[in-house]
């Protein structure tokens, strides 16, 4: 489906991005991000936030002294998890677009243009994801469907190397898209990892930012289902590319913390989405169970913190 061009009076100014990066112990891969932003120009030192989330090694502190002048290095004094970083750094920026990006990636080149002039003629978009590739420049598919349960058995056990669930894990990673030919630069997703985005500022104000809820996993999922439910649009962008050099804690065993969170995070986004059983989730079905999600917060949890919002951290690490 193409997206909106027309563009509205005074929706689609876009014309300044910052960065945010939440740091925690990852002093040598932040070093690296922040410098490859600054190599290739994709944005001025005033523009670029590193958040540190309370690292014990102290690469906070390390960073705030050795990163290059302009930068801005917040200390945040807790570790409230990744949501609650991105938080605190969009906080700190006044630019029209933020790009989120985890520490242990890094740009080879600047086409940070498309990103404009995309959020510039569309003014509904609200999310756009960038193209992850490994450093030897394989892909990453870091656009996806919404979950249902056979789709977590086809990415999660020995049942996806079978037939259906094999073309069913392609449907869910939306492999073809990637491959096929565009007309626009970009192409809609339910959702794009959280590893490297662009949010627009103000559909992120508006759908409530990140919920803190998570401590780790499934933010990017929540806050991009949030906006298609406020009819804003998200995208993923194979012409503007992002070297992730990671590595996949949340594959690790089911009772490591990594797995724990995994698992903790997931049924989160169930509790507040509605469980998927057999199929994908409709937006509209989506749309409803978080409004019955709400009010039970609000009449539950919200009342009894004297109407604390429901973003608030419930547990930390």
């Amino acid at each position: 489906m193409a997206l909106n061009t027309t563009t509205a009076p005074g929706t689609a100014r876009c014309t300044t991005l910052g960065v945010v990066i939440v740091n925690y112990q990852t002093y040598d891969l932040t070093m690296r991000c922040v410098a490859s932003l600054l190599a290739q120009g994709i944005a001025e030192p005033a523009h670029i936030v590193v958040v540190d989330n309370d690292s014990p090694d102290a690469s906070g502190l390390r960073l705030q002294a050795d990163l290059p002048a302009g930068v801005i290095t917040l200390l945040s004094g807790r570790n409230g998890g990744f949501g609650a970083g991105v938080n605190l750094g969009v906080d700190a920026l006044k630019t029209d677009l933020v790009l989120i990006l985890n520490p242990d990636t890094y740009f080879e080149s600047n086409r940070m243009d498309v990103i404009r002039q995309m959020f510039h003629g569309s003014p509904k978009m609200g999310v756009a994801g960038l193209k992850l590739v490994n450093p030897d420049g394989s892909l990453q598919y870091s656009a996806r469907r919404f979950y249902s349960l056979p789709d977590i058995l086809a990415r999660r056990t020995m049942l996806g190397k079978i037939g259906p669930l094999r073309r069913l894990e392609r449907s869910h990673l939306l492999t073809r898209k990637w491959r096929q030919p565009s007309k626009t630069p970009f192409f809609e997703a339910d959702w794009v990892m959280g590893t490297g985005f662009v949010i627009r500022r103000s559909a992120f104000e508006q759908v409530g930012r990140m919920d803190e809820g998570y401590f780790l996993y499934f933010e990017e999922v929540d806050l991009c289902a949030r906006m298609w439910i406020e009819g804003w649009q998200v995208v993923a962008v194979p012409q503007v590319a992002l070297v992730h050099d990671h590595q996949r804690s949340s594959a690790a065993g089911i009772m490591s913390f990594a797995g724990k969170t995994h698992l903790r995070s997931m049924a989160r986004f169930f509790a507040k989405f509605g469980v998927p059983w057999w199929s994908r989730p409709s937006r509209a079905r989506m749309a409803a169970a978080l409004a019955r999600w709400q009010a039970a917060q609000q009449g539950g949890v919200g009342a009894a913190a004297g109407g604390a919002p429901v973003t608030e951290p419930q547990h930390g690490g």
